[in-house]
């Protein structure tokens, strides 16, 4: 089997169609999907299911105990998070194979001590209307997926 040149990273993600979706476009793409626990629900939840449920087969899917044991296992020079907090867009960074797309829960982003660490490493989807807080979450993995992928795309 050929390794994915990708990774999408849900750190404690809280909405189970989020993750299904997530996973589809994993599947679609060939790229990993990195669950970091806790999870707000459950793998055999069965609206996340229905997000992806024909397609959870095609899934390559690593789970970890906690963001801790994620970030110990990496190299930090793939690591991409995706943050509201800051200005940088996900359009200035430049993505290799094996990169890895981080983003956080839907109800709070990724940790504050996380974004400050790696700074230089966290990127944000630009919004026109200050009266949106976010996007939501699958759409932003798509979005930001699909830019690495065609960066790294011969």
């Amino acid at each position: 089997m050929i390794t994915p040149a990708l990774h999408i990273v849900l750190v404690e993600p809280e909405i189970p169609p989020n993750t299904g979706s997530i996973a589809r476009l994993c599947g679609a793409t060939d790229t990993v999907l990195d669950l970091v626990h806790p999870l707000g629900f459950s793998i055999d939840d069965r609206h996340l299911k229905r997000a992806g449920l024909d397609y959870w087969p095609q899934v390559s899917i690593r789970q970890w105990p906690n963001l801790d044991a994620f970030l110990q296992e990496q190299d930090e020079r793939n690591l991409f998070f995706l943050t509201t907090k800051v200005d940088r867009p996900y359009t200035a960074a430049r993505f290799q194979p094996g990169a890895m797309l981080v983003f956080g829960k839907e109800t709070k982003g990724l940790p504050e001590d996380i974004l400050s660490l790696y700074s230089d490493r966290s990127f944000t989807i630009p919004m026109s209307n200050p009266h949106i807080r976010s996007l939501n979450l699958a759409m932003s993995a798509g979005i930001v997926l699909y830019e690495a992928l065609r960066q790294i795309s011969p």
